[in-house]
């Protein structure tokens, strides 16, 4: 059955015109995301804790599969509600999958550690935005042998899916740490929304809240998942005991909304049932969406939820692109309460994991191990410029070729950030140790 939700905008393919296939253009792009080089390696980078350290936590892999399946659920749950939706109308699942697989595919090993220290490395050579570097490898360089690097030609649609941010480095006042586009980017923004990119209201950040609805999906199915899992896994690894709990909100100081979701989350972990009761929640924040026309006007079932009034201005700019794509005709829209409930377990897992010196000492870690392996690969591939030949080929041939090949400085050192980020957790220590540790001789998973 055709599905009218969707039409040939949303189906324009960057990169020019696909083959005939037997599957939808959305199967196609969450089907090259599953099979890419970038998506495997998602099984070796962090997501709270170092990849290796336990068996039984998640990792980068593991998270976007949870995503992947609480945004296919929250598609099933909306056109269970109803109008507008329909059986030949409706949010496509296998989109919102292949965006949910691909969310994180740009974050570079050690978390979001490593994230912040390349966000410094990049601060004088365009920055460095987990985000953008996704737009990065589905457009550019997702794919990679020894004579270049190309895009996965993805769908407009599943482009936009993939962008929570909209916003160039160049377009904010002060440039950002975070939440922006590579200034390259633009033209696949520009893509994005046909050439006819919304005005700001103001500058800086009002674009990156301009996200189509599947967007959405994927970004309220990652705060769910990882605001429910982190505890799961903070409790399992011994970083949450119902000690550390106690006294973080004895010192935060709670309401009694918060101290109902803590007596549920001290039960829980007295009667060992975290897992279950927390999959149950899911499934709640999961029932907490609801579909709405943008501009207001509700709709599958929203007259049951009590909605907090927004600012006019909250939804970012106006909306043009509603009369080309149904991807902006509707918003979606999560029960207050969910949000506020995904906000406190976020909290206090920041508080008390991601605060705590075992976290922390990774951190340091991860800010040696990068600004290392940054200088040797600067020393040996950009500075020889002006000194002579290069001293040591440090880097895989491939990525040596593309380096010499960039024109400028900001190119070189884009080419060593894709290099570093694309590294796993294990594929960077062991080229760290193999340039530091005099003992460490492997010349294996040189990459």
């Amino acid at each position: 059955m055709s599905n009218r939700f969707y039409g040939a905008f949303d189906h324009e393919t960057w990169g020019g015109a696909r083959r005939p296939d037997y599957r939808s253009c959305f199967q196609i792009d969450r089907d090259r995301v599953i099979h890419a080089h970038a998506f495997r390696k998602l099984q070796s980078k962090t997501q709270v804790f170092l990849s290796g350290e336990y068996d039984f936590y998640r990792t980068r892999l593991t998270h976007s599969m949870e995503v992947a399946q609480i945004g296919r659920s929250i598609c099933t749950w909306l056109l269970s509600r109803g109008a507008p939706l329909e059986p030949d109308f409706h949010i496509d699942s296998d989109l919102v999958e292949g965006v949910c697989l691909a969310h994180d595919l740009g974050h570079p090993p050690f978390g979001h550690s490593g994230e912040r220290t390349l966000q410094e490395l990049m601060a004088r050579h365009g920055g460095f935005e987990g985000n953008a570097q996704t737009l990065h490898l589905i457009a550019e360089t997702m794919f990679q042998n020894e004579s270049g690097v190309r895009g996965m030609q993805p769908t407009r649609a599943l482009m936009d899916g993939v962008l929570k941010y909209k916003t160039l480095w160049s377009e904010f006042p002060v440039p950002p740490a975070n939440h922006f586009l590579y200034e390259p980017q633009a033209v696949y923004r520009d893509f994005v929304f046909g050439g006819a990119t919304p005005s700001e209201p103001r500058p800086g950040a009002a674009l990156n809240r301009y996200k189509s609805v599947e967007c959405q999906i994927m970004d309220w199915a990652d705060d769910a998942a990882y605001s429910l899992n982190d505890i799961v896994d903070g409790v399992r690894a011994g970083f949450l005991t119902l000690e550390r709990i106690e006294a973080w909100a004895a010192e935060t100081g709670i309401d009694s909304e918060r101290q109902h979701w803590l007596d549920g989350l001290f039960a829980a972990i007295r009667g060992d049932r975290l897992e279950e009761v927390f999959s149950q929640k899911i499934g709640g924040f999961i029932k907490a969406c609801r579909l709405r026309a943008r501009g207001g006007s509700p709709c599958a079932g929203e007259g049951e939820l009590k909605l907090e009034p927004r600012e006019a201005d909250a939804r970012g700019p106006a909306n043009p692109m509603g009369a080309r794509t149904n991807r902006y005709r509707f918003e979606l829209v999560v029960a207050p309460e969910a949000e506020r409930e995904a906000a406190f377990y976020k909290q206090i897992a920041n508080d008390i994991i991601f605060e705590s010196p075992q976290l922390q000492q990774m951190e340091h870690k991860a800010r040696k191990i990068l600004f290392d392996l940054w200088g040797a690969a600067w020393e040996n591939y950009v500075e020889p410029g002006a000194k002579g030949p290069r001293v040591i080929r440090l880097l895989p041939a491939r990525v040596g070729r593309l380096i010499d090949a960039e024109e400028t400085e900001a190119g070189k050192a884009r080419r060593i950030c894709d290099w570093l980020a694309g590294l796993t957790d294990g594929m960077i220590v062991r080229t760290y140790r193999r340039l530091h540790d005099p003992d460490f001789g492997s010349l294996r998973d040189l990459s």
